[in-house]
Formats: structure tokens, sequence, C-alpha cells
């Protein structure tokens, strides 16, 4: 990631986190303040509703008063009912359903002290069934609430019911009345279209609101806010006996304008973080141009430095962080032209002792089982000289799988030494890279290549080793000190033989005495006192390795410099 786009993503972050979390915190405040209220305004609904439910009880209860009156005073229902007059018998049966449509009941029945129903105002036919205990219920119901289930001819309804009981002639009577709980009921209750008041009862229910045909579950509402209280209903039936249970009527008003609300919020907080975050952006870029643009050119010199190009200049006139990242870079290239010539030499040494110490494990591995061979086959010449052609026999099978080890083994070493890939090679690029890679500061280099140099057929990588030793030589022989090392090519022209090229590598260091000149190709010897620990074992110096002696030439007045 660029530091431009980290840039960008921290100004966004900076802009967009703090407006996001005010945009949140106010969404969540006003959320909850408005819930509150709509929680507050619906409690206060349902006590509104429990009120009116209590005033429409207590209303019920007057004009089953008065009926009570009434029929204290009645004497044809006197003779109906107490009397058993047969000729009052169409007035008794009758009577409720007068009395009912006179007082604005929905539902009204008499019954005797039996329980049993002798008139009935919703359903006529219903006289003669027993209801024995139904005015109990009616009387312990709590606050004076009560629904009832009322069997009608159209069928069952439901119904906010009283009773009262009076005496006439010695016997008991009750009056039961109530009205009809149905939605246009509960629509009364709710007052407003915006409140839904819903009565959910065992194997039932009904709401006022329109598009609910009924509510039968007790589900809670995720997305309004609900206020309920309980109220008992009792189940009168033909064939099942009376049974008491609770019905939640429940108050809900709906969300719907808060969710409106908190989209609109939404809206305009979208817009205004839209906004906030262009400019925001667009201020990014601007400031980002100005710091990553040096940045872009220091990093575009840094990208061409490596082991092999270390003459790259960083400029150090700023006075800033960037100058400061310059500056350092420029001693980090200053270093690295200082010691690859160690890192290389590190590198090869450890990996020639590698190789040498593979090598001994292996020889080893082969010269074991002969070692032990010639052993046993010395032990039988001196204890028992007749054996001894039976046992080489037999111990000749583990000379020959050894010595075919040894022989695999010299096969193996053999595939790791490179195969050379002579083609046409540059030597003038070649030299320009090597130098480039050798730069030093108290080192001058100097090359004089000859232009339209021909190209020389050979391996280029043994040409660069070739390269690098000499100009490695040439540095060291200065002996850290102030210098220059000239590199030049030319063209050779030899008697009967094709024309040659000529690479010198000159110096201003120590120079060679006679003696030392005279034992440059041997062995395990090298001028430089701190590196002969370096010389190779297995070929001779690093530094000559690679060329025959007959291409050398040396100066040999020391302190002269080389060549």
């Amino acid at each position: 990631m660029s530091l431009r786009t980290r840039m960008l993503l921290a100004f966004g972050v900076m802009v967009l986190i703090p407006l996001a979390l005010l945009a949140i915190g106010l969404r969540q405040e006003m959320t909850r303040r408005l819930s509150e209220e709509y929680q507050v305004r619906v409690d206060r609904v349902v006590e509104v509703i429990r009120e009116d439910l209590h005033r429409e009880s207590t209303g019920i209860s007057q004009r089953i008063a008065s009926l009570k009156s009434a029929l204290l005073n009645d004497n044809r229902f006197r003779l109906a009912a107490v009397a058993g007059v047969e000729s009052e018998r169409n007035y008794l049966l009758d009577y409720a359903g007068e009395a009912m449509r006179l007082t604005g009941l929905s539902m009204l029945q008499i019954q005797d002290s039996d329980g049993r129903i002798i008139s009935s105002g919703h359903f006529r036919n219903e006289h003669g069934r027993l209801e024995p205990a139904l005015a109990a219920a009616l009387a312990d119901a709590r606050s004076g609430l009560a629904l009832l289930t009322t069997r009608a001819p159209a069928g069952e309804f439901l119904s906010l019911a009283r009773s009262e009981s009076f005496r006439i002639g010695g016997r008991t009577f009750t009056l039961v009345g109530g009205v009809a709980v149905d939605k246009a009921f509960l629509a009364r209750l709710a007052r407003d279209r915006a409140i839904t008041v819903s009565l959910l009862y065992p194997g039932g229910g009904l709401s006022s609101d329109p598009a609910e045909e009924t509510a039968s579950t007790e589900t809670g509402h995720a997305d309004a806010a609900v206020g309920a209280f309980h109220v008992p209903v009792i189940r009168t039936g033909a064939e099942t006996p009376l049974d008491v249970m609770q019905a939640r009527l429940q108050v809900t008003q709906s969300l719907a304008p808060l969710r409106i609300l908190q989209r609109r919020v939404d809206s305009w907080f979208l817009i205004t973080a839209v906004g906030t975050g262009v400019t925001a952006l667009l201020l990014a870029l601007w400031q980002s141009s100005r710091i990553s643009r040096p940045l872009a050119a220091l990093a575009q010199k840094t990208a061409v430095l490596d082991l092999d190009r270390l003459d790259v200049r960083f400029d150090e006139g700023r006075t800033d962080e960037v100058g400061s990242l310059s500056r350092l870079l420029g001693d980090l290239a200053s270093r690295l032209r200082t010691s690859t010539a160690r890192v290389r030499e590190a590198e090869r040494r450890a990996t020639v002792g590698d190789l040498a110490r593979q090598i001994n494990h292996d020889i080893k591995n082969g010269l074991i089982p002969l070692r032990n061979v010639m052993r046993h086959l010395e032990q039988v010449q001196r204890d028992e000289p007749s054996a001894l052609a039976s046992v080489f026999a037999e111990r000749r099978p583990t000379v020959d799988s050894s010595i075919a080890y040894l022989e695999t083994l010299v096969t193996s070493y053999q595939r790791l030494s490179p195969s050379p890939n002579r083609r046409d090679c540059d030597l003038n690029a070649l030299i320009t890279e090597v130098v480039r890679a050798q730069r030093h500061d108290q080192v001058e280099f100097t090359m004089h290549l000859r232009a339209n140099l021909p190209p020389v057929i050979g391996d280029p990588i043994a040409f660069r080793r070739i390269l690098e030793n000499l100009t490695a030589n040439a540095v060291e022989s200065l002996q850290s000190k102030p210098g220059r090392v000239s590199v030049s090519t030319e063209v050779v022209e030899l008697d009967e033989e094709p024309p040659s090229i000529r690479v010198t590598v000159a110096d201003t260091g120590r120079g060679m005495s006679k003696e030392e000149t005279g034992r440059i190709f041997n062995d395990l010897w090298t001028f430089r006192v701190r590196l002969a620990s370096r010389a190779s074992p297995l070929k001779g110096p690093a530094s000559s390795s690679t060329f025959p002696p007959e291409v050398w030439s040396a100066n040999d007045d020391p302190g002269s410099g080389g060549g």
C-alpha cells in the first residue's frame, strides 16, 4: 500500500469515524427517547382503556339494577316466575328480549335459584339450560371486570358482563347482562387509528385493526410499543363445564413513524458523510502529493540500487525528514560499496567449507568399509594364511560396493560443476557493471574503453569473476588509502593470429617486488598478508585461478602501483 493511499485512508478515518460516531449516538439517543415516549403514551392508553372498561362495566351494572327495580314491581313476571301461571309463560320468555332492547344491552338472561335460564334476550331458545356457576363466577371477578362467551343463534360472541341477584316471593333470581365486545367495541377503546387494541384469549382473539382478522397468539411486537393487562374470561357451553380463563387485552402502537424518521436521518447523514468524505479526499490528495512526490523520486533512485550498481547519488540538500532519509541511504550505499567484496569472499569461503565438509563425510563413508576389510584380511594373513583367499573372496563384494559408491560419489560431484555457457559477450558492458559495483569513497575509478569493441566468445559469468577479482585486488592494494584504479580495453594485433582484446587494470597501490612477482602463480600464496587465509586449497589464489600465466603482466616496482 502506497503512502498516498495510507494518507487518504487516514484522512477518511479521521473524518468519517467521528462523524459516524456522532450520527450513531444521535440516532440511538433519538430512538431511545422517542421509543420511551411511545411506550409512555401506550401505557397511558392502557390506563384509559382500563378506566373505560370499568366505566362500561359500571354502566352495565346500573342498567341491570334498573331492570331489577322494574322486575320487583312487575306482577306478570311474579305470576309467571313464582306462581308458575301458564298464561304468563310467553311473557316470561319474551321479557329478557324486550328489556335487552330497551336497556341497550347485547345479552341478557334471567336465572332462577337453581341456575336455570328462564328467559334469554339474545337467544330465546336457551331457556331451560342450567348454568348454576355463572352467577358465582361473575361475582368473584376482581375489579368487577369479566368477559363472558355467550351463545347466540348466529354463533358465539364475547361480551363484557355483570350480574345482579334479587328475591321475589321468597325465591332468588339472577340477572346476567352485558354488551358485546367486538372490533367496533375495541376501536372505541382505541380512540386513535394509530393505536391497535387486541384481545387475546385461548381459542380466539379480536383486534381493532381492520387489517388483522384475528389475533390468536400472544407473540411480541418487535417494531411496536406494547402495553397490556389481563381480564378474566368465563367460557360457557351447552356440552362443556364452565371454565374461567385469562384474556390479555393488548394495546399496540406501531413504531413505523419512528422508522421513517430514522431513515430520513440516515439519508441526511449519508449525504453529509459523502460530502465530507469528498472534501477530505480532495484535501488528502493535495497534501499527499506534496509529501509523496519527493518520496517517489527517492524510491525511484533506491529501486535501481543493488550490489551490482552502487553508484547512485542521493540528494542531500533537503533539511526535512526526506533529506535525512536521503543522507541515510547515501551512507548505506557507501557502506555497501565498502563491504560487497568482503561479503562475497565470506560467501565463497562458507560455500567451499560446506562443500569440503560434505566431501570429507561422503569419502569417509566409502573408506570405512574398505578399512574394515583390509584389517580383516591383515588379521587372517597373520593368523590363518591358508584361509586368506577364501576370506578375500567372501569380503570382495564389500570392497566392490565401496568402490562403486566412491565412483558414484565422484560422478555426482562432477555434475556440480556448471557447464560453461559460451556465447558472445560485450566486455565493455561487463566492465561498466563491475566498476559500478566496486565504487568506493576514497577510490577514483576511470575507464578507457575502446568504442565498437568486437564481442568475445566465452562464459559471461567467468569473465565477470575475472574482472571482479582484478578490480578487488586493485582496490585492496591501495591499503584503504586514497588512490586511483583505471580499467581499459584495446584490440591487440598479433602476428599470424587473429586479433585479441586486452583488458588492463591499473592502480596506484603498493605494487609488487620481483620476488613477489615470481610467485604470483604459486598455489596457496598471496602478497596480501591479511588475506592469506582466503587462498583456495583446491585451485590456488582466488585472484588468479581463472587466468593462464601467459596472459599476466605485472609491474615489479614497489610503490609505483601495479597492473
